[in-house]
């Protein structure tokens, strides 16, 4: 089954690693592609990326958007592209490489060998034997988020924003993907409470076999990154007026879903 996973850029010159892309297509499975967006730069990401694409052998594409419209629409736009391109499997990645392009094929591997698993979400979770750092405080703070948006959802989920992500193709990501989304911090978020409203009045028995949190072997943060302490406030106003204005109004899930 073809897979292609998005990777959004806005002003990503200096940071993008167009040897450590170059040198995974070349082992990478060959059902996958790679889809660059262009949110809009200022910079020289264009360039960089046209010249990432012309050295990938038809393995990479790029997709420019006129202006700057956020990291949310550049992700819907890049996924909605790759479904018009026919892919059956569509993800997205955040192209500092935080998580690493090698657990790509982890994500879609399980993908491919759970047919009940629609979607895959990468996990930042401490484990023995996996490489897994992160700054106190961001990690701290995200637990807080996390756990907020467990209780919104009804959902038993540790890791919603995690920018690994891997979504089989059904209807339920299709109508998800109509709408622009409203939140700007917490597209994820967004996404999942739409994937979840799906479920709970179409399917509501497949919901708990369909979603799945796949701990990654490393992630790590990376330097430069944009998060700043005053983005969880924003992330927690997003939060708040997305609860009102959609996840209030969320069908609760099958009962006994996630019980042991």
């Amino acid at each position: 089954m073809h897979a292609c996973v998005v990777f959004p850029c806005y002003n990503e010159a200096r940071r993008l690693d167009v040897g450590g892309f170059t040198d995974f297509l070349r082992t990478a499975p060959q059902d996958l592609d790679l889809l660059f967006v262009d949110d809009g730069s200022q910079d020289q990401t264009g360039t960089v990326l046209e010249g990432l694409v012309a050295q990938s052998l038809g393995r990479a594409r790029l997709l420019r958007l006129p202006t700057n419209q956020g990291k949310a629409e550049a992700v819907r736009q890049g996924c909605l592209k790759a479904l018009e391109g026919g892919a059956e499997r569509v993800g997205y990645w955040d192209a500092d490489l935080a998580t690493p392009l090698s657990a790509i094929p982890l994500l879609t591997g399980f993908l491919e060998s759970e047919p009940a698993v629609d979607v895959v979400l990468g996990s930042r979770v401490r484990l023995l034997g996996r490489r897994v750092t992160r700054r106190a405080a961001r990690h701290y703070l995200g637990r807080c988020f996390a756990t907020v948006v467990s209780l919104a959802l009804r959902l038993p989920v540790y890791d919603t924003q995690c920018g690994a992500k891997i979504f089989r193709r059904t209807l339920a990501l299709e109508e998800a993907l109509q709408r622009p989304f409203a939140s700007r911090w917490i597209f994820d978020v967004e996404l999942l409470g739409r994937l979840l409203a799906w479920y709970r009045r179409h399917n509501p028995k497949a919901e708990a076999r369909a979603l799945y949190e796949y701990p990654l072997p490393q992630w790590r943060d990376v330097a430069g990154s944009r998060i700043v302490p005053k983005d969880f406030l924003r992330g927690a106003r997003d939060m708040l007026l997305l609860y009102l204005r959609e996840l209030r109004r969320l069908p609760p899930p099958e009962p006994g879903s996630y019980s042991d």
